[in-house]
């Protein structure tokens, strides 16, 4: 395949869409999939959790632009892989194969973060750049930065990450900053989708110059008119995400549940999610009986497609996002403005960022479980607030945009 660009470019993924359908995983596909329509020279690796076949590290999957990479970390702590001759010797081997110009990676758990220092190695002209999704370098617990006791945490430092994880000691966690950002020096450019993200980087250390901000594209999809009646007596609610304790689905269970009566009679809410069967056992003994009280108005409806969500999302008057934690830039508020849905939002991190209250969507008081039932019920009142706040959603910037964005710092 011949570039437009000039420049063979590969894409790695801490997993595939095909396979985990996680956010980072569909937008690093989603960039894939539009470089290879403009005729770019692109690659897709995606790390798998599959044993390989014939002791290879590598399998093709789609054709033999796509390569799934069976391999793991060995150290969660330090997302560390130096152990594994998969990315010491086959990945090593890959690259001096394939020979990239540009390799994009979308991330490094599951992968191994010694594979930045092995792109460098193995090919010192190439162009590495990295896309921060969540805050994982920052922060031992699951990058959310939020504490083990559950309270949001506004600064890390090895001294507080030792009060959450008290096996580890002050030290150890300042031998990690330092070892991962050394790893980070090999990075030619950082991209955060959100800017709420970008200042939590710079305030950990890495230089402003070094991070740009470029959201995470949305495929163009036609616009689907909404399928049910504007004077439908039911105002349709709905949540789009996965079914963990981080997504407030617990509270915005505990929200509706807490709604007098008079109000639930003139609302429905779906589900639109998946995974729940690999939370703990309370977490789904929790949601479970929630549902139970609420099945008369609450809609469990399983996983869904990305390309079903415009169909789906043309059914509901509002999309409710209730992260109890800071997250990034959630794909789902831009879906929802892709089909002129307003968003009711958490107030805090990338949510408060890219809902802007009053003009395309509301804020409530994240984690807050009687201010977002106050906000449903503000909602369900006042319907004219409703049809402005669809008449002032901007659309959101589409994956072609994006990667044209994305192409100006490749070349």
């Amino acid at each position: 395949m011949s570039s437009l660009l000039g420049k063979r470019i590969l894409i790695i993924s801490h997993g595939h869409p095909d396979i985990k359908k996680g956010g980072a995983e569909v937008a690093s596909y989603n960039m894939y999939k539009e470089l290879y329509a403009r005729g770019e020279d692109v690659f897709y690796l995606a790390q798998s959790p599959k044993p390989p076949h014939g002791g290879t590290s590598f399998s093709g999957h789609n054709g033999a632009r796509e390569i799934l990479f069976h391999t793991k970390i060995e150290d969660g702590f330090l997302f560390s892989n130096f152990v594994s001759r998969s990315l010491w010797k086959e990945f090593r081997d890959m690259l001096k194969m394939l020979k990239p110009n540009v390799i994009h990676l979308h991330h490094y758990v599951t992968l191994g973060i010694e594979i930045i220092e092995e792109i460098k190695r193995t090919l010192p002209d190439a162009k590495i750049i990295l896309t921060l999704h969540e805050y994982l370098a920052i922060c031992h617990n699951k990058g959310l930065m939020v504490k083990t006791n559950g309270d949001l945490c506004y600064q890390s430092s090895p001294r507080n990450c030792a009060d959450c994880f008290v096996e580890k000691s002050p030290a150890d966690f300042f031998l990690r900053e330092k070892y991962i950002k050394r790893l980070f020096e090999n990075v030619h450019t950082f991209i955060s989708p959100s800017y709420f993200l970008k200042a939590r980087y710079v305030e950990w250390g890495i230089e402003e110059s070094r991070i740009c901000v470029i959201e995470n594209g949305q495929p163009v999809s036609s616009n689907i008119e909404p399928s049910f009646k504007e004077d439908s007596k039911k105002v349709r609610f709905a949540f789009f995400g996965q079914l963990n304790p981080n997504k407030g689905i617990e509270l915005l269970l505990q929200a509706v549940n807490l709604l007098p009566l008079s109000v639930k009679e003139n609302m429905t809410l779906e589900i639109h999610g998946a995974n729940l069967t690999l939370q703990s056992s309370v977490f789904q003994d929790k949601i479970s009986q929630l549902l139970d009280e609420l099945s008369d108005i609450v809609f469990n409806q399983g996983p869904y497609e990305q390309s079903e969500l415009p169909l789906l999302l043309s059914k509901v008057d509002w999309v409710v996002v209730p992260s109890n934690w800071w997250e990034n830039s959630p794909m789902v508020i831009q879906e929802a403005f892709q089909q002129k849905v307003p968003v009711i939002a958490s107030n805090i991190g990338g949510m408060a960022e890219k809902v802007t209250h009053g003009k395309d969507g509301l804020h409530f008081q994240a984690r807050s479980v009687v201010d977002l039932s106050q906000t449903i019920i503000f909602a369900i009142k006042n319907p004219l607030i409703r049809k402005r706040l669809v008449n002032s959603i901007e659309t959101p910037l589409s994956i072609k945009g994006i990667v044209d964005k994305h192409i100006e710092l490749y070349a």
